[in-house]
């Protein structure tokens, strides 16, 4: 029973909604509003520019991790595996970010917050990880591509560190949602239609988006 507070704290933390506030706070926009429609760091980064993208990033990286070591040390007199506890708080995170209650369970893609969770199970797994979507992505410009291998690979590698049956599930379902949230990208990389991101400059301007509907928003 003890995962399901777990999950409830990991929740609460994932739905601070980073991409969300800092539009709020830059421009009195709602992020979900425009480009893509995603609260997430790739949206947040064509409209405002790649310092506030790294800024969004490293937050959404950060709740994950605190969500996590901080259920592992409140459960620990449990003497449940504390990685376990972590997990679970850091599926909640990812869970709350995708879907936050308050915002009609419209959210990010939890990439950034499954990056959090990476490293705290293993920091050198998770560099290992981040730096083969990182590779990609600078090599491809495809955000989502490099996105989806690297969900793609947590589950692999902890069954290969031995973290357990269950911990291996866990990062499974991880790998899941992040497909899930990547269905339209991958249909368009699939179709040779996916959307390269520019780091070297605002692709959009929060005035580009101005007229725009959701039927013709660019993908992520």
């Amino acid at each position: 029973m003890i995962r399901i507070p777990c999950l409830i704290i990991g929740y609460m933390f994932g739905c601070i909604q980073t991409a969300y506030i800092t539009g709020k706070r830059k421009a009195n926009v709602d992020i979900r509003e425009l480009g893509s429609g995603n609260a997430g760091t790739t949206n947040i980064t064509r409209v405002f520019g790649l310092k506030t993208g790294i800024l969004v990033l490293f937050i959404d990286i950060l709740k994950a991790m605190a969500a996590f070591l901080l259920c592992r040390q409140i459960f620990a007199f449990t003497g449940t595996d504390q990685m376990l506890l972590g997990f679970y708080a850091g599926l909640g995170v990812v869970l709350g970010h995708n879907f936050p209650f308050f915002l009609k369970f419209k959210g990010g893609r939890g990439i950034a917050s499954s990056l959090g969770v990476m490293f705290c199970a293993d920091w050198r797994a998770g560099l290992i990880i981040a730096a083969i979507g990182v590779a990609l992505i600078a090599a491809t410009r495809f955000v989502s591509l490099g996105s989806v291998v690297m969900l793609a690979l947590l589950p692999i590698f902890m069954l290969i560190l031995g973290k357990g049956p269950e911990v291996a599930v866990l990062a499974l379902i991880l790998s899941a949602l992040a497909i899930f949230q990547h269905r339209g990208n991958i249909k368009r990389l699939l179709d040779g239609t996916e959307r390269k991101i520019n780091f070297k400059k605002k692709e959009e301007t929060v005035n580009d988006y101005s007229n725009e509907t959701g039927s013709n928003r660019p993908g992520h």
